[in-house]
């Protein structure tokens, strides 16, 4: 059976190994994963570090938050609307399907 980490857990792992404190191997074991997935979610975050200092990377956070916001008013806007279709089947008889 596969495991899923959350991205809280893996940056925890990456920030255990960065500290080179201890081994890959050890922080492995500590939180039960294998070691080369350890290594692989490392070089991702290295990878990954320079874009957090671009400037239009804290823009895309901004657009991350507005297109959720439209996302929930548009689900907002089918439940009212799929609520107003109902009512409006029973009060004029028709079957629901």
């Amino acid at each position: 059976m596969r495991k899923y980490h959350s991205a809280a857990f893996k940056v925890q792992v990456v920030l255990d190994v960065l500290k080179e404190e201890r081994t890959i191997a050890q922080i492995a074991s500590e939180n039960e994963v294998h070691p080369v997935q350890v290594s692989k979610w490392k070089a991702q975050a290295v990878e990954g570090l320079p874009f957090l200092f671009n400037s239009d990377y804290s823009g895309r956070g901004a657009e991350k938050a507005a297109y959720e916001k439209q996302l929930y008013e548009l689900y907002a806007e089918i439940g009212k609307l799929t609520t107003q279709l109902a009512w409006l089947k029973k009060k004029s008889g028709i079957e629901h399907e």
